[in-house]
């Protein structure tokens, strides 16, 4: 079995030309194509002998997705990828242009069985783990489709992140390294619906980069209801693994709060909400919900989500609306997906 080259960190690559008989500055030669040219095949690395470039393809693989589609927002440019990967199935990813640069929002799974009630992602379930070579050939598509830097990247797109850990670990070390797209961890940002083990995992590795947990809901019963995960996972353990993600890494916590018309947006959920958040010092970023045709939830209004804001910053919690972008091409997660596997069966 071929191995996949791109998911090698540089340390790794010099090894396995070593292992060739080869220098080891061909492994930083190599590793530059992949992560900074950001070639698709190894025909493209011209400094390398033909015999060498032969070589590599016999014994790796060069994982590089095909862009099936690609939708332009006509009201923002966003836009939202579909990729098809080498095993037939499909990943999305969302490209958005923000004042303070450009970022990506890609996904970690192929499919999801993390089961929330309001996401596309999780209604066929799961298929399988992305490898951290298709998680970054997101971004690089991304980049040499639109020619522009991605400085920011979010992964929160299809899939549970913390529930393909060590493939997201070295996704980050890639992505961040220098010798590539050099893409700083500050502005790396992992989000989760609170695997709380592995929060606490995550805060052991000494990441500067942003966690964020999907909260939803200030109380079990409610999130249980939204979310399956919360059957195995309390409130209470999810802010404990909340507090320890804080004092190992001393950056803290963004509560991602999604906004269900008459589910989650009373006066009580307010309360709650804060309450939850000053215990930890907790950053929070409404979302006004995108509806899927699937489910029968629906967005609360815009007045409603302002004045629910405004009953947390009373309360001097830090609370941010994300901006809604993509919300005519499919922008919701796992939608385009859905899409286009319901076209093919």
């Amino acid at each position: 079995m071929k191995k996949d080259i791109k998911s090698l960190t540089l340390n790794e690559l010099k090894n396995e030309v070593r292992a060739l008989g080869l220098p080891a500055f061909r492994a930083g030669q190599i590793y530059a194509w992949m992560h900074k040219k950001l070639v698709v095949s190894f025909d493209e690395m011209t400094d390398l002998s033909v015999s060498l470039r032969e070589t590599l393809k016999d014994d790796y693989d060069l994982v590089s997705l095909k862009t099936e589609i690609v939708q332009t927002s006509g009201y923002d440019g966003t836009k939202k990828y579909l990729f098809k990967l080498s095993d037939g199935n499909f990943v999305e990813s969302v490209f958005m242009r923000y004042h303070h640069g450009n970022s990506v929002c890609i996904s970690s799974q192929v499919g999801c069985r993390m089961g929330c009630k309001f996401c596309a992602s999780t209604l066929d379930g799961l298929t399988r783990n992305l490898t951290p070579s298709e998680m970054l050939d997101q971004i690089y598509k991304i980049t040499k489709e639109t020619g522009e830097r991605v400085s920011n990247v979010v992964v929160m797109g299809t899939g549970e992140p913390l529930d393909n850990y060590d493939n997201l670990i070295r996704f980050i070390e890639l992505l961040s390294d220098e010798n590539g797209l050099n893409i700083s961890k500050r502005n790396i940002t992992v989000s989760s619906c609170g695997i709380a083990e592995n929060i606490k995992r995550l805060a052991d590795e000494d990441l500067p980069i942003t966690f964020a947990l999907s909260l939803h809901s200030v109380t079990d019963e409610k999130r249980k209801e939204l979310m399956p995960i919360a059957n195995k996972y309390t409130i209470a353990q999810l802010m404990d693994a909340c507090r320890y993600y804080f004092d190992k890494t001393g950056r803290r916590v963004t509560f991602e709060y999604a906004l269900v018309r008459d589910v989650n947006d009373t006066d009580e959920d307010a309360k709650g909400l804060i309450k939850l958040a000053s215990e930890v010092g907790a950053h929070v970023n409404l979302i006004p919900v995108n509806p899927i045709k699937e489910r029968n939830y629906r967005e609360t209004e815009h007045a409603a989500v302002l004045e629910f804001k405004n009953k947390l910053e009373k309360s001097r919690i830090n609370v941010t609306i994300r901006r809604e972008m993509g919300r005519d091409i499919d922008g919701a997660c796992g939608q385009l997906r859905k899409k286009k596997t319901d076209e093919n069966k």
